[in-house]
């Protein structure tokens, strides 16, 4: 008898080191000749062990196939009771030497406490049997690691696209064939894929939850429960958001476990994809600016004393993106600064800071740079450098519209022109616009002479026929453009356009009007 000397108590097992092997799949080993005689026919093996004491309880360790010839059976009925009681999967019975047959008692014994019987030929040894279950769970393992391996690819595809946290809880649901949700600590859904449980799985689910949300101390990392037959699971998301990955699904299958701990990882990051210090910054540049600190103040705890580009940005499909897709996106252009529109809004506006745009130049823009030649004035002066465009680059399944670097005091108008570009891009169909500052002859003229003749200029026009018009020529003239931009009807265009050249007196088929027109309207 091979039994260890110190015996380990079944409540205190470890886990199995393999998936569980269903009893099916052993009895469908033809070559081994056993056969089930007694008790229920499902059954999930876990380990193989041989003993032949009267009672082996104190070595079991639970989810045991139990191989024995009998050799001390006195009791049967107590027997069987022992190996229930110590959390057995199944017994096997091996017949001869000791007996010619599975004692009769001992097969009501097993029906009686509903453990598994099987009968094992003579000529089949214990060992045979062994190496058969190490066999079929070194096969699950493979299949197991396998499947992982899958998900694990396709979750990460899924976190790599425009809509991160959605197309990341639809591929959990169709890995697990369930449901996926991401919950609020207080239960409230903000994305969910895969089919809805029943209402009464679901109000479980959601109450599940609420034991893992981490809005009190001591909280579990994760949970699981069962629901008339559905499986649920919740997992608690780090980045102190308060975010709960719940799961409800049919069945329970070996990796389930380790998918949903990708998935986890993966929402967790993208779900928060900035913690720490900077949000620290951000909250501090917050409260400074509502006890009366003005913007040039708090600019510093945001990142960068500028300048500063604005952002505009829209889905590509027309959907209105949630406050966790947008934020996946500040973290893609590298800032945290992100208003998600939730007063009803599609456009996501992001803040860039200069140190960002700067990191993104020295990547690629270096080059460009190199090649740019400075123009000399009169006298040997030189003109000043405009603020370079930052290289923004295009982000798969959004249209953006960017504005011109541009100083703090002046991010009002910067937000207006990242708009138009959002815009001009919309109606090009364009994945990205970005409004350059004035460069070239216009930069040569001092900008509050400009400004003054600008103003002058278009004092005819209201705010909305300035806006046509400035949108009419950046599209060379294009009435169908120009209304998608605007989201007018083109006849609206069309009449507006004509006011306006009737309020300026001028022919807008004139090349010379509308090269001044637009200097004019650039000024703004």
């Amino acid at each position: 008898m091979d039994e260890p000397s110190m015996p380990t108590p079944p409540a205190h097992s470890p886990g199995p080191p393999a998936p569980p092997i269903p009893l099916a799949e052993l009895l469908a080993s033809k070559d081994l000749g056993l056969r089930r005689i007694a008790g229920p026919a499902d059954a999930d093996l876990l380990w193989v062990h041989t003993s032949e004491m009267a009672d082996p309880y104190p070595y079991l360790l639970g989810g045991e196939l139990l191989l024995s010839a009998g050799v001390l059976l006195t009791d049967p009925d107590h027997y069987v009771a022992r190996l229930v009681e110590a959390g057995a999967a199944a017994l096997g019975f091996g017949v001869r030497p000791v007996h010619e047959r599975v004692p009769e008692a001992l097969i009501e014994a097993c029906d009686r406490y509903g453990l598994p019987l099987l009968e094992v030929p003579p000529e089949t040894p214990f060992t045979t049997i062994a190496r058969a279950v190490w066999r079929l769970m070194a096969e699950a393992r493979h299949r197991e690691l396998r499947r992982v391996t899958r998900a694990q690819q396709a979750l990460a595809t899924a976190a790599a696209r425009p809509d991160p946290v959605p197309a990341v809880l639809h591929q959990l649901a169709a890995q697990l064939s369930g449901r996926a949700v991401l919950l609020t600590g207080r239960g409230e859904e903000v994305h969910a894929a895969g089919r809805r449980p029943p209402p009464e799985a679901a109000a479980a689910l959601a109450r599940l939850a609420r034991v893992v949300a981490r809005e009190r101390p001591g909280s579990p990392a994760s949970a699981t429960d069962t629901h008339a037959g559905t499986h649920l699971a919740a997992y608690a998301l780090g980045g102190g958001e308060g975010l709960v990955l719940s799961l409800a699904t049919r069945r329970r299958e070996a990796g389930d476990h380790t998918v949903a701990g990708i998935a986890v990882v993966l929402l967790s990051l993208l779900a928060a994809p900035h913690q720490g210090a900077d949000a620290a910054d951000r909250s501090a540049a917050l409260v400074r600016l509502l006890l009366g600190a003005t913007p040039a103040e708090v600019a510093p705890l945001l990142g960068s004393a500028g300048p500063w580009t604005v952002i505009h940005a829209r889905r590509s499909d027309g959907t209105t993106a949630d406050a966790l897709t947008a934020g996946a996106l500040g973290a893609s252009l590298g800032s945290a600064l992100v208003d998600a529109g939730r007063e009803g809004g599609d456009t996501v506006r992001v803040l860039l800071p200069s140190t960002a745009g700067e990191a993104t130049r020295e990547a690629g823009g270096g080059e460009a740079a190199a090649r740019r030649e400075v123009t000399p004035q009169p006298g040997g002066e030189e003109p000043p450098t405009p603020p370079q465009a930052p290289t923004v680059p295009a982000q798969p399944g959004w249209t953006l519209g960017v504005s011109a670097p541009t100083p703090l005091v002046a991010l009002g108008s910067a937000d207006l022109r990242a708009a138009r570009a959002l815009a001009h891009a919309e109606a090009t169909r364009a994945p990205l616009t970005v409004d350059t500052p004035v460069t070239g002859l216009a930069a040569l003229i001092p900008p509050d002479q400009a400004a003054a003749h600008a103003r002058t200029l278009l004092a005819p026009l209201t705010p909305p026929l300035a806006d046509t018009l400035r949108c009419w020529l950046s599209l060379h003239g294009s009435w169908d453009r120009t209304a998608v931009a605007l989201a007018v009807h083109r006849n609206t265009v069309r009449q507006r356009i004509g006011r306006c050249a009737v309020l300026l007196g001028v022919d807008l088929n004139d090349m010379d009007v509308r090269t001044e027109l637009w200097f004019a309207l650039r000024q703004e």
